[in-house]
């Protein structure tokens, strides 16, 4: 007996070339998709406006199966960090915060990360494997519905919009997104699905360590905000806290980054109506970590100045934070106030970004989850890496 079609790893237009191939109107799809992703059913039998007999098909077919709920955390200013287990071996996590008119949810798409960036928790623990669509976009769907309450109200979230909490999403959780590039993409395009949670492209946000050919493959597919953790402004450096530089070094990085930025091509027709190739994004988001006297030196943003020339973005400055073991240090606010004041002198957009859920473990680059490896992950960092300046 064949394993049933699990609905939650299809996107729309999948949806509608597998209700054809089974003899039905591929407009059920839209139905379907409500029910699942803006209703929260995922009962085949409280789908009143199908009919029994597709019901039935459907229930000899198919199943519609989200990610197990594990346990929260929440930290003192409100954030929430979830662990969702995704097999018996592995569980990820994602982190919901919420602010005044806005819910944004920090999704993963990877068990584990390979990159091994030298400041983050989840590459000390290793690789597993790919997240399947279904658990990318079922991190969502159990944070949609996760505040309903017993007699149908919905939990106060400190000013966010409590009947639609997740108004942005970022996929900067556990792993590297554009290594696991076609279900990141097809998840991706059930979030903005006006069937779906209709989010704009603009509230959606890959997060990449620099994979230079998915940089580009994601601008002609599905292009939503672009967010790069540069890190480091030259080879020798970012070489060394961020080890895919040696495979695509800065140069090419910041090239990619203009192609994706660039608005000179005309429209594409496609079956998603929002896709078009124009303007992806106004700009891209470098994320530049500040480690103490790593990389957090008044040098170092002056070399950010020259190789980011010419692409238009703009800089968030995160105060590292730590974990066990990490060797680093967080800059101290006199250097991160300094670094902004010379970035922004040579007219470049920059903000420090909050730290929220440090206390749970739930800020940038804390997250870890519960991973089985199947490989010994490096270890050994040094902490005082130098550059010549």
């Amino acid at each position: 007996m064949s394993e049933k079609t699990n609905l939650l790893d299809l996107d729309r237009d999948q949806l509608a070339a597998f209700l054809k191939g089974i003899g039905e109107n591929s407009f059920r799809s839209q139905q379907l998709f409500k029910w699942i992703h803006q209703r929260g059913i995922v009962d085949l039998n409280l789908m009143t406006d199908l009919s029994k007999s597709l019901r039935d098909k459907l229930g000899e077919l198919v199943t519609i199966k989200v990610p197990k709920f594990g346990h929260e955390n929440r930290s003192h200013d409100g954030t929430l960090k979830w662990l969702f287990p995704v097999d018996n071996a592995n569980s990820v996590e994602a982190v919901f915060i919420p602010e005044k008119g806005r819910g944004t949810l920090c999704v993963s798409s990877q068990a584990g990360c390979a990159l091994e960036c030298a400041f983050c928790a989840t590459g000390r623990e290793g690789f597993n494997r790919n997240l399947k669509v279904s658990e990318i976009i079922g991190q969502l769907w159990l944070a949609q519905n996760r505040f309903p309450q017993s007699d149908g109200s919905f939990a106060r979230l400190d000013g966010v919009d409590a009947s639609r909490p997740v108004s942005n999403v970022v996929l900067m959780g556990m792993g590297e997104p554009l290594t696991n590039y076609d279900n990141v993409v097809h998840a991706v395009r059930i979030m903005l699905d006006d069937f779906a949670y209709g989010l704009s492209r603009r509230r959606v946000t890959v997060s990449t360590s620099g994979i230079v050919p998915n940089i580009d493959r994601l601008r002609e597919d599905c292009p939503v905000s672009l967010a790069v953790s540069l890190h480091a402004p030259n080879d020798e450096l970012r070489s060394k806290i961020v080890p895919i530089n040696k495979k695509y070094p800065i140069a090419d990085l910041m090239e990619a980054c203009k192609r994706y930025t660039d608005s000179s091509q005309g429209e594409v027709m496609s079956g998603v109506k929002w896709q078009r190739r124009g303007s992806p994004r106004d700009f891209v988001t470098f994320e530049y970590i500040m480690l103490d006297g790593v990389n957090d030196l008044a040098e170092h943003a002056r070399q950010l100045i020259d190789v980011t020339r010419g692409v238009p973005c703009k800089f968030n400055l995160i105060p590292f934070n730590p974990f066990n073991d990490s060797g680093f240090t967080r800059s101290s606010p006199q250097a991160v106030s300094n670094f902004q004041k010379i970035l922004m002198h040579a007219g470049l957009v920059t903000t420090v970004r909050k730290t929220r859920g440090d206390d749970i473990a739930g800020a940038c680059g804390q997250l870890a989850g519960q991973v089985k490896s199947r490989r010994t992950p490096r270890r050994n960092v040094n902490p005082t890496v130098t550059t010549s300046i």
